[in-house]
């Protein structure tokens, strides 16, 4: 029921705030101290606000109706209520542009694959519904019903990974004038846990002279059986490998350029006497074709999958993995004694947190990498006689 100067008048001061409430949301707010204030709640781009109009009786009933219908009006023509006469409202930026110029900013530091996933992301189970969404306007709880989605799918992980994207997005609008805060930040504690990740197996040192019979009695091709024994002794990435092209190489060393690594350093693997065979019979095997390891059509490199299946065919399937010979190598090398840990991880391809953004040596250690390379190789035969 609509309020009448009669009640306005007649309201008195209590121990607790009164609200009185007119028509359109407007309300009358009397303080224990006697005060009556005009006001009125309203949403704007979806965030709660209250609008003052005065205190009463200096701000008539009437006066106080007809600011609140101003101010519906402005609501209605899209106008913010809160905006001083003359002043210019702030450009509106649609999320998908500010992802958009946030992406681009980025993606030279990233390679190609993890760039891609980043934007499908994206696109999959974020622009759909906030996409065209004035980056300033959107809310925590309009992000956390999209991450709900997505951990509706059982996709936790990929919640979580998406959760960081999205605060990424809204840390670089907010440095750019385009919002005043990040509404993914406060979600972190809201997400589902995933469960514990499981490492990917990896073989120990008492274990590789059974792989390494497995190897040598491997029945399929022999480009991948050499590709996996090239893993073991580099401990590269299977991408790196699987990647590589004959140019790469000069004489005992092998360069990999940085848009195939994926911290986009370029990246030195010294090659031990051992491995500059294996590589001299991939050659062989390449007969002129520019890939090391090429695919059936000779124009592309071999697939993703052609190394983990090999080591299904020797009997491998969810005891060792492609990846795990870093760690392998890693544990070997490290318990040795012999060797820095900082070579160690360099030859990994390990960049250290605060070098991220400062100049990268691909050669640092180089001279020490080399003796730890050949030592690794020597290790390893001298594994599969013993």
């Amino acid at each position: 029921m609509a309020l009448t100067d009669a009640q306005c008048r007649a309201a008195k001061a209590s121990e607790k705030v009164q609200k009185l409430s007119d028509a359109r949301g407007l309300f009358l707010q009397v303080t224990p101290g006697g005060s009556k204030l005009w006001r009125m709640n309203y949403r704007w781009q979806g965030k709660q606000r209250t609008a003052a109009f005065g205190a009463y009786p200096q701000v008539s009933l009437a006066t106080a109706r007809l600011r609140a219908a101003e101010l519906k009006d402005k609501l209605a023509a899209g106008i913010d209520p809160a905006l001083k006469e003359g002043a210019t409202p702030a450009p509106q930026k649609p999320f998908k542009d500010a992802a958009r110029e946030w992406f681009n900013a980025r993606e030279a530091t990233w390679v190609s694959g993890y760039a891609n996933r980043i934007w499908a992301r994206l696109q999959a189970d974020i622009f759909p519904t906030i996409g065209t969404k004035d980056v300033s306007s959107i809310t925590p709880a309009e992000i956390l019903a999209l991450l709900r989605e997505v951990e509706n799918r059982n996709a936790l992980e990929m919640a979580k990974r998406l959760r960081q994207t999205l605060s990424a997005i809204f840390r670089f609008s907010v440095a750019n004038g385009w919002a005043t805060s990040d509404p993914a930040a406060p979600l972190a504690g809201a997400l589902k846990s995933p469960p514990r990740q499981k490492h990917r197996a990896a073989l120990k040192e008492g274990q590789l002279k059974e792989y390494f019979a497995a190897l040598d009695a491997y029945s399929g091709d022999p480009a991948t059986a050499l590709g996996l024994r090239i893993i073991a002794h580099t401990f590269v990435r299977s991408s790196e490998l699987r990647l590589a092209t004959w140019d790469e190489f000069e004489g005992d060393t092998w360069r990999i350029p940085a848009e195939k690594m994926k911290m986009r350093k370029e990246h030195i693997v010294p090659l031990s006497s051992q491995v500059q065979d294996m590589f001299k019979e991939l050659k062989e095997l390449a007969c002129g074709l520019k890939w090391v390891l090429p695919g059936q059509s000779g124009h592309k490199p071999i697939s993703e999958n052609t190394l983990i299946y090999g080591l299904y065919r020797m009997g491998y399937h969810s005891r060792a993995s492609v990846h795990g010979f870093r760690s392998t190598a890693s544990t070997i090398l490290n318990e040795s004694g012999l060797w820095r840990a900082d070579a160690i991880e360099r030859q990994l391809a390990h960049v250290p947190a605060n070098e991220v953004r400062s100049a990268y040596n691909a050669a640092l250690y180089l001279e020490e990498r080399r003796r730890m390379m050949q030592w690794y190789s020597d290790f390893l035969d001298n594994k599969v006689k013993g």
